[in-house]
Order: C-alpha cells, then structure tokens, then sequence
C-alpha cells in the first residue's frame, strides 16, 4: 500500500488567510493536532497546537506571524512503512503528502493509518497469537510458516521487532486457529522459545476490545 491510496478526504488545508481561530476550531473537529498550510497547490508547513497558542493574536490571519512551521511529508508513491516512519520520528497526528513538484495531494491521519494496520494485521479475524523470541540469525520465516502450515493452520499475519543493540527479535504470529496446543509443542521440539501465546476466545475479544478502545480514543 503507498501513500497516495491512503489519503483522507475529510481534512480541509489551512491558508494563511486563515484564523488561528479557524486553525483550532478545525483542529478540535478533525481530531488532530496538525494543519497543513497549503497556498494554492504549494505545501507551505505542518501547524500543531502550540504554534497557534503562541500567536498573540488568534484572532488574525495566521500568515501574520512568524510561525515555526515543520516540513515534515512523504511523497505519494512512498510505502506505508515510510509513512508510519515519518509519523512516529515527528510525533504527528497527520502526515501530507505530496506529488511532482511538492504538489500538495491531502494528508494521512493517524486515525487512518491505524484503521490500515488493523486490518494488515489481521486484527478481528478469528485465530491465535503466537510471540516467538530469537536471535536474527536463527530467524526464518520459511521453517515458521512450514511448523504452523504442518498443523493445519495458516498464517495471517507476522510482526517482527527488535530492541536497539540487540539482535533478539520478536516475531509475533497471528494464525487462522484458536486451538494453538499442537502448533506450541511443534515449536517446542524445534527448540523455539515461545515468549507468550494468547488462543482462548476471550484473549482474542480483549485483543478487538482493545483495538476498538484506541478507534473510539482517536475519535475523541
């Protein structure tokens, strides 16, 4: 998925013409605490919150003042991964995007970025959780797949993770089975340290309430 087919429709950029008034008051009804300022199609900067509380006066136009704008931006036919990058090294409750000569095409929200995820992830498709724990070297997706496909399941989704000057990785599998019991001891006797593994139907339901809970906290 690149950065062009996640973009939102609902974000109306700022102009300079605008009110930091305006700025908040769009802000508290999209949920966000960024505006991208756009001057006709040319991408002018990110505006959060703390900018807009530092003008003296909100009730101007916020091309008035000297303002500290970001640049921060992915262009269109960045992955997502770029994307959710660029996101958490700024902090940002959105993200625009851009096109040929830094054309201003819409932004991405957190919001939606998280719905995407949910959804890569396989977050409310029925099946268990599997947390693996090794070294990078020992890593291979290949021999994981042929352990879980040998139990008559499939995998739906892998995250990997790792710990800065560490080569430990985290490999959290989700699999099409709620029974794991056979899929655990085929990882036991190939000497897998299994770090955690969540298979009742109430982990799972805790696993949609949870992701439900953040949908309704970005929805605040």
């Amino acid at each position: 998925m690149i950065a062009r087919h996640l973009i939102t429709d609902e974000i109306t950029p700022l102009k300079t013409s605008n009110t930091g008034n305006e700025a908040l008051n769009w802000m508290d009804e999209y949920k966000v605490s960024h505006l991208p300022i756009v001057n006709n199609e040319t991408f002018l900067g990110l505006i959060d919150e703390e900018d807009i509380y530092r003008m003296n006066k909100t009730d101007e136009p916020i091309g008035n003042h000297k303002l500290s704008l970001s640049h921060p931006y992915v262009n269109e036919h960045d992955y997502v991964y770029d994307v959710l990058t660029v996101i958490a090294k700024y902090d940002l409750s959105l993200i625009p995007v851009l096109g040929d000569n830094k054309k201003y095409l819409g932004c991405i929200t957190l919001k939606k970025l998280m719905h995407f995820m949910a959804f890569t992830f396989s977050v409310n498709n029925p099946g268990g959780v599997v947390v693996l724990e090794m070294s990078e070297t020992d890593y291979s997706l290949t021999e994981i797949s042929n352990i879980v496909e040998s139990n008559d399941a499939k995998i739906l989704s892998v995250f990997l993770s790792s710990q800065p000057d560490s080569t430990r990785l985290e490999v959290v599998i989700k699999v099409n089975k709620i029974d794991l019991a056979a899929i655990l001891n085929t990882f036991d006797r190939y000497s897998y340290f299994v770090k955690a593994s969540f298979g009742k139907d109430d982990n799972i339901e805790d696993l949609r309430e949870n992701y439900d809970s953040l949908m309704n906290y970005l929805n605040i």
